[in-house]
């Protein structure tokens, strides 16, 4: 028997195509086993609302073991879960290669796409997750200056409230789609090396919502002498609808995606994308839900963070180190998606060679996850677990606050007094770069 993370962990392949992965009666089986285990270690109970969940369910059970537990009341603790990934690669010691085989979050995946496909989802998360759709049509010109002004009316934030549950006040995006003057722009210098090619991957919320992070991205690979593209035709990466458990719409995604992609590094550009989530989705999830295809593989080699990107060519000399402003003392936090992905705190080592600035990096949970900081019934938990991270935030008395995930940036900033708004990293950076 193997104890402990005695052992790099390794994440199984999804399975989702096994007729046997949609039963009901074997996922409550294993649900039982997994949660017989975390009951006995509950080293977990700091991260989202699904380990509270379960264990207050155990706690207030007639046995104050899992077998007390109503098997009904299981999607109460899959509910709370945001695949924020945490548990798995941060505190589980029950992951593979331990004979237990744990990995939570994917059991939770399969809870979600089980009830995905018993038609119980909720028609409000299907349109909140169909991205391209909701997102694209609110940030055209003719429309997104009326989205904006509606979303500002506590009288239409009330509607949405009743109507499809959107709490009236929970953070949300101003919508606006880019001027594409900086689209696919062409460098005559070059690095030293001669050789550095980005394919920025401009994600539907970048690019719908913040599309200043594209600029802002562009602009830095630009002054590092980074001959850059923007691929402006890729579709969502799929994470939305991973999290609601439609995992046919995440093919169908993968698919639109995996052209546009291969093509780029087959003109031997390499991939970053401002979003932690599409670029976990494109390391981690996808290469686990088609652990075959060659393409995606190639995918995963060459798609990086772009934290990561400058870090790695930061140790090659390629990357121009001589900034105009400091940034003095900044709040950072650590986006969960990021922190996930195991390369290490790449933001905060790009941000601390920045002359003059001071970097308290927040490793905790923003409780945004993706959707549920908006929607009615879970707003007040979100806030709640933002919390810690917005009280370190107020004793810091930063010049910057940010975070990695914007959406998570804008919660952990939401009604902060101190805070006059939350300022992405790669934001930061171009101001210290001066350009």
């Amino acid at each position: 028997m193997k104890e402990g993370n005695l052992e790099a962990p390794k994440r199984a392949p999804i399975d989702w195509k096994n007729p046997e992965y949609y039963d009901k009666q074997s996922l409550e089986e294993e649900m039982e086993r997994v949660f017989d285990a975390c009951h006995g270690c509950r080293r977990c109970v700091s991260l989202c609302d699904s380990f509270p969940t379960l264990f207050d369910l155990i706690d207030e059970s007639d046995t104050f073991e899992v077998d007390g537990v109503a098997k009904d009341d299981y999607i109460k603790v899959v509910d709370e879960c945001f695949l924020c990934d945490l548990c798995a690669e941060t505190k589980c010691p029950y992951l593979p290669p331990h004979e237990w085989a744990i990995d939570f979050p994917h059991l939770m995946l399969r809870a979600k796409a089980i009830k995905y496909e018993s038609k119980k989802s909720r028609w409000r998360d299907k349109v909140l997750t169909s991205t391209d759709a909701t997102l694209g049509a609110a940030s055209s010109p003719a429309i997104a200056p009326l989205v904006n002004k509606a979303l500002d009316s506590k009288t239409v934030r009330k509607v949405l409230d009743k109507g499809i549950g959107i709490h009236p006040e929970a953070p949300v995006p101003k919508f606006a789609r880019p001027a594409k003057a900086y689209a696919n722009p062409s460098i005559e210098g070059q690095n030293t090396q001669g050789q550095l090619k980005v394919a920025i991957f401009a994600t539907c919320y970048d690019k719908n919502t913040e599309s200043s992070l594209i600029e802002d991205l562009t602009a830095i690979l630009n002054h590092n002498a980074i001959q850059t593209k923007i691929i402006w035709d890729a579709n969502c990466c799929g994470m939305p609808k991973l999290e609601l458990g439609d995992l046919t719409k995440v093919e169908k995604l993968k698919e639109a995606n995996l052209p546009h992609l291969v093509s780029a590094i087959d003109e031997g550009y390499q991939i970053v994308s401002a979003i932690p989530s599409c670029v976990l989705m494109f390391k981690q999830e996808l290469p686990l839900m088609f652990p075959e295809e060659q393409e995606l593989s190639r995918i995963k080699d060459n798609f990086f963070d772009p934290f990561e990107y400058l870090m790695l060519h930061v140790k090659q000399e390629s990357i121009n180190l001589e900034f105009k402003h400091s940034l003095g003392k900044v709040s950072y936090h650590a986006a969960c998606h990021q922190r996930v992905q195991n390369v290490g705190a790449k933001t905060r080592e790009f941000l601390s060679l920045i002359p003059n600035s001071e970097v308290d990096m927040i490793e905790r949970c923003s409780g945004h996850d993706g959707t549920y900081a908006v929607k009615s019934e879970s707003y007040e938990k979100a806030l709640k677990i933002a919390r810690p991270v917005q009280r370190q935030i107020s004793e810091n008395n930063a010049d910057y606050v940010g975070s990695d995930c914007p959406m998570a940036g804008r919660l952990i900033t939401h009604n902060l007094d101190a805070v006059e708004e939350s300022v992405h990293p790669l934001t930061m950076v171009r101001h210290a770069y001066g350009i």
